[in-house]
Order: C-alpha cells, then sequence, then structure tokens
C-alpha cells in the first residue's frame, strides 16, 4: 500500500471519529460558556502563531483540527499542539474536509496569500467563522468578492489578521495627528526595511518531495514547477502566490497611514524599484520598492526593502506623519512626537514626548474575535477594514508591474489604464475559480 494511500484511510479515520463526537455548529452569538472548536488551514507560521493565541486567550478553546500540504509540517504541528493542550487534533491534507467537519466552529486560514479568498468564501458558505490572514486578498477582484461573502453570510464572523488594529498605542498615535497638534499634515510616510543578510540565490526547479502535496499547494495559481524558492516562505517573493513586502507589511502600515488621515482610495499612483540585489530568477516582487500614492491634500510615500535594515528615523519600520509643526514616527515599539522649531517661540512648537506600545496587540486581537462570536462584539479587523487596505497596497504593486503611473476613478472601481486594470482580477487554474457570491 502506498505511503499516500495509507495516510487518507489515516486521515478518512480521523474525520469519521471526529464527526462522530461533534456538536452543532457554534450560532453566531453563542454563549460566553460555551466552547469554540478551531481548526488551523496552513500551519507553518503566522497560522501556528495564530492558534497558540488563540489556545493562551482562554481555556474554552480546543483546536480540533489541522490542515497542512506538507505532511512534515503537519505532524510536527500536530505533536506541538498535543503537547501543549494534551489532546492530538484530527490532520487533514484537503480544507474541504475541514470545513465539512460539523465538530469545527471556526478556521484560521494561514496559507499563502493566493489561497485566502477562495477558502475563506467556502467556509462562510460551511458556516464556520474565520480568522484570515493578511493581506486579506490576492486582487482587487478578490477583495472585493470576500466583502460581499462577508455581507451575505453576516451571521459568521470574519476577523482579519490586522491585529495593530487590537494595538491602542497604534489609535493613540492617530487620536495626536487628528487633533492638529502637529499642524498640517500633508507628507506621510510607511516603510518596511526587512534587514536580509544575503539575498536569496537561484535555485534551479526540481522534483515535489514526496511529502508534499504541490497540487493542493498551487490551488487557484497557475500550474509551474517545483522549486523551493517558491515554497513556504518564500512564496512572498512571486506574484502568482503574493505580492511582496509591500502587501506582506504594507497592509499593515498603510492601514494607519490611511485611518490617521481619514483617506479612502488615492487618484493616483507613482511606482520605483527593482531588484537589485537578487540574482535573476531568485526573486520576482522588487527588493526594492517605492509607490506614491497622490490625495488631494496629501502625499503618502511607501518604501521597501528585503536587504537594508535601517529605514527612516533609524527605525526598521514605521508610519511618519510630517506636519508644519512636528512630526509623529509610530512603530510596534511605540510612538514618538518629534517637534519642529518655531521662529516665533524661538523654540519647539511643542514638547518632545514618546509612548511604548502597551502590551501584545495579537493576543487582543483574538481576544475581540472571539468576544464578536460569543457576544455580538465589534470586531476591530472586519473584512472592509482588510479589503480598503489589500486593496490600496494592491495598486502599489499594480503600478510597479505596468511601469507607469496610474489613475483611480473611485466613481467606477477601476483605474483609467487598461493595463491597470488586467491585473485587478487574476487567471485562475480552471479546477479553482474564485467561489460564486
Amino acid at each position: 500500500m502506498s505511503s499516500n494511500r495509507r495516510e487518507f484511510i489515516r486521515n478518512s479515520a480521523i474525520a469519521a471519529a471526529a464527526v462522530s463526537v461533534a456538536p452543532t455548529i457554534l450560532n453566531a452569538c453563542a454563549s460566553p460558556a460555551e466552547k469554540i472548536n478551531v481548526a488551523l488551514i496552513g500551519c507553518r507560521s503566522m497560522g501556528f502563531s495564530d492558534l497558540k493565541s488563540f489556545l493562551r486567550t482562554e481555556n474554552n478553546v480546543e483546536c480540533v483540527a489541522l490542515c497542512d500540504v506538507d505532511a512534515k509540517v503537519l505532524e510536527s504541528k500536530a505533536a506541538e499542539v498535543e503537547k501543549m493542550t494534551s489532546k492530538r487534533p484530527a490532520e487533514y491534507r484537503d480544507f474541504r474536509q475541514v470545513l465539512e467537519n460539523p465538530a469545527v466552529d471556526a478556521v484560521i486560514i494561514g496559507t499563502p496569500d493566493h489561497w485566502h479568498a477562495n477558502m475563506m468564501i467556502q467556509a462562510l458558505q460551511a458556516g464556520k467563522h474565520v480568522y484570515v490572514e493578511k493581506p486579506m486578498g490576492h486582487s482587487i477582484e478578490e477583495c472585493n468578492a470576500m466583502v460581499a461573502a462577508q455581507a451575505k453570510y453576516p451571521d459568521v464572523k470574519v476577523q482579519v489578521g490586522m491585529w495593530q488594529r487590537s494595538s491602542k498605542h497604534w489609535f493613540e498615535a492617530a487620536e495626536i495627528v487628528k487633533s492638529g497638534e502637529l499642524g498640517n499634515v500633508h507628507l506621510v510616510k510607511a516603510w518596511i526595511y526587512k534587514g536580509y543578510d544575503e539575498p536569496y540565490p537561484y535555485i534551479a526547479d526540481s522534483e515535489t518531495p514526496d511529502y508534499v502535496d504541490y497540487d493542493m499547494w498551487l490551488g487557484p495559481a497557475p500550474r509551474r514547477p517545483f522549486n523551493m524558492n517558491r515554497f513556504h516562505y518564500n512564496f512572498r517573493w512571486w506574484w502568482d502566490y503574493a505580492g511582496g513586502a509591500m502587501t506582506d507589511w504594507g497592509v499593515h502600515l498603510l492601514d494607519f497611514a490611511l485611518y490617521a488621515m481619514d483617506a479612502d482610495m488615492p487618484t493616483s499612483v507613482s511606482p520605483g524599484g527593482g531588484i537589485f540585489y537578487h540574482e535573476k530568477g531568485a526573486i520576482e516582487t522588487p527588493d526594492i520598492q517605492q509607490a506614491i500614492y497622490a490625495y488631494p491634500d496629501h502625499t503618502l510615500i511607501w518604501e521597501c526593502g528585503l536587504n537594508p535594515g535601517i529605514g527612516p528615523y533609524q527605525r526598521a519600520h514605521g508610519v511618519a506623519y510630517v506636519g508644519q509643526k512636528g512630526t509623529l514616527v509610530v512603530s510596534r515599539n511605540g510612538y514618538e512626537l518629534i517637534p519642529d522649531r518655531s521662529n516665533e517661540l524661538k523654540g519647539p512648537f511643542f514638547e518632545a514626548r514618546s509612548q511604548k506600545e502597551y502590551g501584545d496587540g495579537l493576543d487582543e486581537h483574538v481576544a475581540n474575535f472571539l468576544a464578536a462570536i460569543r457576544k455580538g462584539d465589534t470586531l476591530n479587523a472586519p473584512v472592509e477594514v482588510g479589503a480598503k487596505t489589500a486593496i490600496v497596497s494592491e495598486m502599489g504593486n499594480i503600478a510597479y508591474r505596468v511601469g507607469q503611473r496610474i489613475h483611480w476613478d473611485n466613481a467606477t472601481q477601476s483605474f483609467q489604464e487598461d493595463a491597470a486594470n488586467q491585473l485587478a482580477k487574476l487567471n485562475y487554474n480552471p479546477d479553482w475559480p474564485l467561489p460564486r457570491v
């Protein structure tokens, strides 16, 4: 008997056992005393960090299932959950089996970006609450479809993993900007400098490891030969699956660059950057990138770099609001107000001050999601928030890929340039089309 056949039989038995003891699916506003059974789809990295947060946030949450296309990852993470909780979750290679399991109340989607929309929509159709990692969608079309799906299934909750939305100091910083203390703010900067010591080397295509279901990993994406540079963490640097540092970190930082300025969609986006550090064929998204977003009363500049580690204001990441009286710089570590000098006052406009972060925003984000399920609390990062920032991030990448300034018409929800509109949608594997809403 082949290993794949043995694994299929084992998983089927686990699934059958889980179904035999399954409770009814949790209602959107369940009793606070009722246990919430969660399943994780995509177990290797941020998804597992999310799951650990679920398990430590409160005692009345149980991990009943894990799903991953990499058998080694699945085995390792199942053993880790068993060590943490004394219970081993069911193990799946196909996420659809997770959604069919009535024991599952909520799913965490920690897969590569190109899977988020398909899985989230199918999960809502199956009556499961969803915690979906950022960026919420991998295209403008996907983001709009995900918003429409949530509207169609309002009784199931969707929280986007933009956990800075549950971190208090970001909102304090935004309120200072809104208060006018900085004076008029006409320039906002957002950046991430990853600080990789060495560029990725070129790696030739290879045979798929026998422990990986590569067809399921690709899913909606185009068929490609297996390559370790496209797999696991490095999927971020390929357009088929993600959007580089722009969508990896950009959705976190651009979110508050928009929020503090009460900004919606830009009127135009101008690109910059390229692949300067890496060997040809090692990555596809830029290792240095800029995007200049034009708004009626201010400019927003995005910057990212994979190899440099020191960014503006000596910070690897952050958002800076540059006003006529001073600048506020905020990062995950806290915020700082830097006064400009007043000629009239012969000194600073205000006293410099700073504030450290208050705690773990991820745990608070998960707690907010669970409270929304149990008590109907307002979600801190609903799909509308996830869609807005993901779309703005996509615009920066579209400008880069088109290679010119692009213009957005908010009335028609489209670009003036045909080439840009072509990139607002994805070309799906016909076996995995975007689910209809």
